[in-house]
């Protein structure tokens, strides 16, 4: 006789527990900005101010645009941790291009240059990464480390490690730009991610990318071009991490190599996982890595703005991550 079997009502209050749990993973993220918005309206100065959210929005789109690449790239089963020193090469080469001689010049052929240029750079990166990965089999970790530690050093190499401060309004736009009286960077980064949305839900590209996620193996012996497909989210998250190297510093007409995307990787990726994607692939929730973002960003500006040390956003960051691998494990059973 089996004496540990458990009683019906403790397999009810099991159900119950597991229901929550799957609840919770499903729309934990809104409620975690509903939660958030509420507190800052109670105990943050000046929250409800248009001030308040052209700052909030300016800062939470660069991490808005790399989160969406990294939700690609996290839904083929990889990562990546090469995005910031991405975004500081990128950053490093504008200012060179159009303060060139060259670019001096002939202004508008260097500002599209300075706009173009870093970009390719950046998925060349990508490139490199999905080539590393995809038919060197190297693990995505240790793949995109090497351009982690390489990047910002060749960043640096480039500027002399100097910090480059320019006067140029047109290539600024990308930073200080509105458009209906919002910040450009953030219409950019909802573009961006609409059109994500698109390749994931309506591109073969996006069934495949998924399929891969999913069960690379099966994937591959059902004809799906793994390798094709893995280079091409690389190739993605560098192009986004790229552009979000130019809005950095569009936005500060400045280009520091040694802080443009300084822990930028962390922040994707708790974006990404807070807005609902599984570290173990198969899934592409590209606008729950926007709300993901407004809410990384939200916790560290309401830390800031009442009066708590920046180093505490860190460890609230990393609680934010285990609450949504938590709820991940909530949302599996």
């Amino acid at each position: 006789m089996n004496t540990s079997a458990a009683s019906p009502a403790e397999s009810k209050d099991s159900a119950k527990g597991v229901a929550w749990r799957s609840l919770l993973g499903r729309y934990g993220t809104l409620v975690a900005l509903a939660v958030l918005l509420l507190v800052n309206v109670l105990i943050t100065p000046n929250f409800l101010q248009w001030q308040t959210l052209f700052v909030n929005i300016s800062q939470v789109a660069t991490i808005a645009i790399v989160a969406v690449g990294m939700t690609l790239v996290i839904a083929t089963g990889g990562i990546d941790l090469s995005v910031g020193a991405v975004m500081a090469l990128s950053g490093a080469l504008a200012p060179l291009i159009f303060g060139s001689a060259f670019g001096m010049a002939n202004p508008v052929i260097g500002l599209m240059l300075a706009i173009a240029l870093p970009l390719v750079a950046a998925m060349a990166c990508g490139l490199f990464n999905g080539i590393m990965i995809s038919v060197l089999r190297v693990q995505p970790i240790i793949a995109t480390l090497i351009l982690f530690i390489s990047g910002r050093g060749i960043a640096q190499v480039l500027t002399n490690g100097n910090l480059q401060t320019f006067s140029n309004p047109a290539f600024s736009y990308l930073g200080t730009g509105r458009v209906f009286g919002l910040p450009f960077q953030g219409w950019l980064a909802v573009a961006i991610a609409a059109v994500a949305f698109w390749l994931v839900t309506r591109t073969i590209h996006g069934r495949h990318l998924l399929a891969v996620g999913g069960n690379e193996r099966a994937a591959e012996l059902s004809g799906v071009p793994v390798r094709r497909v893995k280079i091409g989210v690389y190739i993605i998250c560098a192009f986004l991490s790229g552009i979000a190297g130019l809005v950095v510093v569009a936005i500060n007409s400045a280009s520091d190599a040694a802080r443009n995307g300084n822990l930028m990787e962390l922040d994707a990726i708790a974006a990404a996982v807070v807005g609902g994607a599984l570290l173990q692939g198969g899934r592409a929730p590209v606008f729950g890595a926007l709300l993901g973002a407004v809410i990384i960003q939200l916790v560290k500006y309401t830390l800031l703005a009442n009066g708590i040390e920046d180093e505490v956003a860190l460890i609230a960051k990393a609680g934010i991550i285990v609450a949504a691998v938590a709820l991940q494990q909530g949302r599996r059973e």
